[in-house]
């Protein structure tokens, strides 16, 4: 399995009580932002583009610790930015894991061998390292050489000290279905716990713009990666998601299961769509004109969205909340160990 088992229990007990507390709208996964500035200028990324007085800009723990309480759900995934080049990302992240949230600090791992010492290996803590694919497609997604053999060495520190590991990466157009299962390869052979895969988000600031994928070209990749999926690959993601991916499966986004607090406040609708900020959860919750988000709003700013952060909510939903969802997992389970 690719995740503890009480991580497992502990989203599997929250999602049900929502359904009992006959709740639609709930987060799942708390998306915290404590600043902008990384270390790397990918070319398909949209949030490095701002001026150096938002760069420069950083959450304060107290911030983040009050966001994770005001949200409410189980796991806190932090990405950036980089999130190592925040001065007090450790005492951010020790008092998320007392609080016994499940987090997930994303990082390129340039940092990570320098600053591993500030953190406790913790079965509430996973390192999600940013890994775009091997060597050559990784050093081209992120724009600099040599950033694939500082990421691998980072993954062997890690997982040598006991931390737990997941990988994290986003495709585009253009990726080959053997090299990207020859990745998965290489990262089992490391030791990481487990993958999470997602196409890219058209960003309107990032500088690239040929390179993300649409719909039918998503469905066709990952269609392509996973028709000789092995069961030696674990993967960080919910099986019904894998499915969609696939396009075996139908689902429409649901924005407000990662909800995003950053520099500005409570993001809406999602992490990647900036249409105003608000000051509280319940704000954005109670505010945010929901029908006007997904594929079946007509939004064309959605139209070819399969990212993670919109449909593993929605995969996660549908396996608890009908039976063809929960017997849909059930079958990758015992097919694939997961």
């Amino acid at each position: 399995m690719a995740v503890p088992v009480s991580q497992v229990w502990t989203v599997t007990s929250y999602v049900l009580k929502q359904k009992l507390l006959g709740r639609r709208r709930y987060p799942l996964v708390l998306m915290l932002e404590p600043l902008f500035r990384c270390n790397l200028a990918c070319a398909g990324c949209g949030k490095i583009q701002y001026p150096d007085h938002i760069l420069n800009r950083r959450l304060t723990p107290e911030e983040c610790w009050a966001a994770a309480e005001e949200c409410g759900a189980p796991m806190v995934s932090i990405p950036g930015g980089e999130p190592l080049i925040h001065t007090e990302i450790d005492k951010i992240v020790e008092g998320l894991v007392a609080r016994k949230k499940y987090v997930y600090l994303c990082t390129n791992a340039l940092l990570l061998t320098r600053k591993i010492d500030l953190f406790k290996p913790s079965p509430f803590l996973s390192f999600s390292i940013h890994m775009d694919g091997l060597k050559e497609e990784h050093d081209i997604a992120v724009c600099r050489d040599g950033t694939y053999e500082v990421a691998v060495e980072a993954i062997r520190e890690a997982v040598r000290r006991g931390f737990r590991v997941t990988t994290n990466t986003t495709l585009f157009e253009g990726a080959d279905p053997a090299r990207v299962q020859h990745f998965f390869d290489e990262m089992m052979a490391l030791g990481v716990e487990g993958l999470m895969v997602s196409p890219g988000y058209s960003y309107d600031k990032a500088p690239d713009q040929q390179s993300f994928l649409k719909r039918e070209r998503t469905t066709q990749l990952f269609s392509a990666i996973f028709e000789r999926r092995k069961k030696s690959w674990r993967f960080n993601l919910s099986p019904n998601f894998i499915e969609f991916l696939q396009g075996k499966v139908q689902y429409d986004c649901t924005p407000w299961g990662n909800p995003t607090f950053n520099i500005f406040g409570w993001q809406k609708p999602c992490y990647l769509l900036q249409d105003g900020y608000c000051k509280s959860f319940k704000e954005l919750m109670d505010s945010t004109e929901w029908q006007n988000y997904g594929h079946a709003s007509g939004n064309p700013k959605c139209q070819d969205c399969m990212v993670h952060c919109g449909f593993e909510p929605t995969s996660v939903d549908d396996t608890f909340g009908s039976l063809r969802g929960f017997a849909r997992t059930v079958r990758s389970v015992l097919t694939y160990g997961g």
